[in-house]
C-alpha cells in the first residue's frame, strides 16, 4: 500500500511539473512532413527525415518531456533567453550537433563545444542533409552598446527538403530580412525595447512576403505584443502571407 502512495504520488508530481505544449503543425515538403512543435518564447522544436532539431532549448527541463531528443541544436545568441544552459545541461543534447555563432562556441560545456560547428554571419554548413545559412540579426541604429550588435548572433535560414524555413532570432527590421527571398515559412520575434514592435515586423514580413509567418518571441518588457494586431496588418496587406498563431507561452 505504501508503494502505491509513493507511486501515485510521484506521478501528480510529474503531472503538475508537465507544461502542455501547442499542437504541432505539419509543412509537406517532398521528403516528407516537417513537423513543427512550438514550444515557449524562441524556443521550437522541428522534426523531418527522421531527425530532431531544437532551436534556442529555454525554459526548463520539463518543457520538452517527451520531445524526441535532438540531433542538432541551432542557437542563436549569448542572451539566457537563447543560450540556457541550466536547460541545456538537464537535457539529452550531449550528442547533438550544435551550429552557433562564436560568442555562443564560447560559452557551451566542453562536451557540446566538441560537436559544435560555428557560423558567422553569412555563412553557411550542410548538417544532416539541411543546409543552414547564418543571416544578420541586431538592432538598429547599430552601436556598440545596444542589446544585440551586429555580427554576435545569427537568425537561420534552413533548407529543409524543398521549404526554406526562417529563423529571425532577436533582430529588429533591418535590411538583410527585407532581403530574403523564397522564404516558405517564418518565425519573426517582435518585442520592445529588445527587438522590434509589431508595426515594423508587419511592414517587414510584408516587403519579404514568407508564405507562412508565425509571430513568435514577442514577450517584453511590458508583457506580451499584441500580435493580433501583427495578423490584422499583415493580412490587410493583401501579399497572400498567412499569418499562424500559436501558443508559444504554455501554462501548466
Amino acid at each position: 500500500m505504501k508503494k502505491l502512495l509513493l507511486l501515485l504520488l510521484c506521478i501528480g508530481t510529474l503531472q503538475a511539473g508537465a507544461q502542455t505544449l501547442a499542437q504541432p503543425d505539419r509543412i509537406k515538403t517532398e521528403k516528407g512532413d516537417l513537423v513543427i512543435q512550438p514550444v515557449t518564447h524562441g524556443s521550437l522544436a522541428l522534426q523531418w527525415n527522421g531527425k530532431t532539431i531544437w532551436v534556442d532549448p529555454y525554459g526548463g527541463a520539463a518543457l520538452y518531456t517527451g520531445l524526441a531528443k535532438p540531433d542538432l541544436i541551432l542557437i542563436t545568441d549569448i542572451h539566457p533567453d537563447h543560450l540556457d544552459l541550466k536547460t541545456l545541461q538537464a537535457l539529452p543534447v550531449t550528442e547533438a550537433i550544435v551550429v552557433a555563432p562564436q560568442a555562443v562556441v564560447d560559452q557551451l560545456p566542453d562536451a557540446m563545444k566538441a560537436k559544435a560547428v560555428v557560423l558567422s554571419n553569412g555563412a553557411s554548413t550542410k548538417q544532416l542533409d539541411i543546409n543552414i545559412q547564418a543571416i544578420p540579426m541586431y538592432n538598429l541604429p547599430e552601436s556598440a552598446t545596444a542589446p544585440h550588435t551586429k555580427g554576435r548572433g545569427n537568425g537561420y535560414v534552413l533548407r529543409i527538403g524543398n521549404k526554406n524555413v526562417y529563423l529571425s532570432g532577436d533582430t529588429e527590421d533591418i535590411p538583410e530580412m527585407r532581403a530574403l527571398k523564397n522564404i516558405d515559412v517564418a518565425f519573426v520575434c517582435m518585442n520592445l525595447p529588445y527587438t522590434m514592435d509589431v508595426n515594423q515586423a508587419a511592414s517587414a514580413v510584408l516587403d519579404f512576403k514568407p508564405k507562412i509567418i508565425y509571430p513568435y518571441h514577442f514577450r517584453g518588457q511590458n508583457g506580451l505584443s499584441d500580435v493580433n494586431a501583427f495578423k490584422t496588418q499583415v493580412e490587410a496587406g493583401k501579399k497572400n502571407v498567412e499569418v499562424r498563431m500559436r501558443e508559444w507561452y504554455p501554462k501548466n
